[in-house]
């Protein structure tokens, strides 16, 4: 998409936040039950989740798009209500939010010393890893309280990084060719370095969602090259346009059902 075209997403953004509310939300009156490791897992993902966005949103504000900068606040939003639909599963166990973690701490710093273009490749590590978490979450689990809250994520997150292609593509065809393919082979090994960690971090309670851990960093990395397709094409929208519940251009071909 070229930067004009970012009214297209505000009004997706704009259709989704009454989607939303619409359907309210999930019932909390029932009590999530799932194991130690993976309560422990979803109380660092909330941490992720839950940021104000101001950094983003300032260089959103300079880029000189308003259609952009709207579309980035109803993003944050989003996410915003990621971390709320956590903290409110979390306490339907009884279980509290944690007020930090360190690789959510120096992830948000680092992203802050960036300019627009690089905090936004930054981010979308996040939202990859986010991708396949989520739907480990949302496939592994047998609680149904925490099957739906996984699902709404997924649906949202799936929308996200089309989202953030379409402003990488138009900020891509403004570097020089020869930095392009370097600066994602770059991205691709930071891609790289986000999943081992994560994988190592949680991998108790992807082992339990029956993910192991080079499972997860293989279709992590399995997604990259639709992203950076994306970025590089004109007229490419992203990997998936993020219907709810359908992944399956996001979804490696392992897991994919027969035709």
């Amino acid at each position: 998409m070229r930067g004009s075209d970012f009214a297209e997403w505000t009004r997706r953004f704009e259709e989704e936040r009454e989607r939303r509310a619409a359907l309210g939300d999930p019932d909390w009156r029932r009590n999530a039950t799932e194991h130690p490791a993976v309560w422990a897992s979803v109380q660092r993902f909330q941490v992720g989740e839950d940021g104000d966005g101001t950094s983003l949103l300032a260089k959103a504000d300079r880029a000189g798009d308003p259609d952009y900068a709207r579309a980035a606040r109803l993003f944050i939003a989003e996410e915003q209500n990621h971390a709320r639909l956590l903290a409110r599963l979390l306490a339907s166990a009884g279980l509290p939010t944690l007020s930090g973690h360190w690789s959510d701490t120096i992830f948000v710093r680092v992203r802050r010393l960036l300019g627009l273009r690089l905090e936004l490749l930054i981010l979308m590590v996040a939202e990859l890893v986010a991708l396949r978490y989520y739907r480990a979450l949302r496939d592994g689990t047998t609680d149904p309280l925490t099957t739906e809250v996984a699902a709404r994520i997924l649906a949202d997150e799936e929308r996200h990084i089309p989202f953030h292609c379409a402003r990488l593509h138009t900020s891509f065809a403004r570097l020089p060719r020869p930095l392009r393919h370097p600066l994602l082979l770059l991205w691709r090994l930071a891609l790289l370095g986000a999943s081992l960690l994560v994988a190592t971090d949680h991998g108790r309670a992807l082992g339990t969602l029956g993910v192991g851990r080079a499972r997860f960093v293989a279709d992590v990395m399995g997604t990259s090259g639709d992203v950076i397709a994306a970025i590089l094409s004109p007229g490419t929208d992203g990997p998936a346009q993020g219907t709810q519940g359908d992944d399956t251009r996001l979804t490696p071909a392992s897991d994919r059902p027969a035709a």
